[in-house]
């Protein structure tokens, strides 16, 4: 059995199979579409280019209702929708070759990014601790660099070292072992070491477990009051 297979049903995960068993549409976008942000962050990462990030956001939506029957709450919802859009990025990218890229040269970075595209502020998670991990991320020195790992090896590393997950949660989601992804995250860190200078490599998130919906609430309402409490003192 995996940690992912003894996790116990979350009340958000059971609202959403019941939506799910009812066929009700409205109630299954409503808890997909809290997540748009963050998975369309995501997709940013691992391609680069805002526009190619908002579709395969919006296929991985497409993805989730086809597959909406799968969804047992094994694991978390999000980590379910993060699985399909980093295996949506991973498709889009074994296709990408056959198109005209936009090359981009930035100034100060020595290198070149095929498909480049800057990634606008205001469309950041709303999510506090997830805004601040992405504002680090979607930099374009940082963008660059991950753009020089493999596709496998990039998502070992945004899952792994981006996101903070487990090698097992990463390699469920990737269907991989745990030792390949571990051997995939290894070679990526040699490369981003080498892409980036020694004060960026501090790029990992804090986050080590899955937040239910209510615990994010609870940490967004206490940045809120403490934000409010600062401007205010």
């Amino acid at each position: 059995m995996t940690m992912t297979d003894a996790r116990p049903l979350g009340a958000d995960e059971a609202t959403f199979i019941a939506a799910v068993r009812s066929g009700d549409t409205a109630r299954f976008a409503r808890f997909t579409e809290r997540h748009r942000r963050e998975l369309q962050v995501h997709c940013y990462r691992m391609l680069a280019n805002y526009e190619d990030a908002q579709d395969m956001t919006q296929e991985t939506f497409l993805r989730a209702w086809h597959k909406r029957e799968s969804f047992k709450g094994h694991a978390a919802l999000r980590t379910w929708l993060y699985r399909i859009a980093t295996n949506a990025c991973l498709d889009f990218l074994e296709k990408r070759n056959d198109r005209t890229p936009v090359i981009a040269e930035l100034p100060g970075v020595g290198s070149e990014v095929r498909y480049l595209q800057p990634y606008p502020d205001g469309m950041l998670p709303e999510d506090p601790q997830e805004s601040v991990v992405a504002r680090e991320t979607i930099e374009l020195a940082f963008i660059v660099a991950v753009q020089h790992l493999p596709p496998r090896q990039r998502a070992a590393f945004i899952l792994r070292d981006v996101l903070g997950w487990p090698a097992s949660k990463a390699a469920d989601i990737l269907e991989l072992t745990v030792a390949s992804v571990t051997s995939a995250l290894q070679r990526a860190r040699v490369t981003m070491r080498e892409q980036l200078p020694d004060r960026r490599l501090d790029w990992r998130s804090p986050a080590t477990h899955e937040l239910s919906h209510d615990e994010r609430t609870v940490v967004r309402s206490y940045m809120q009051a403490l934000s409010a409490t600062t401007s205010t003192g």
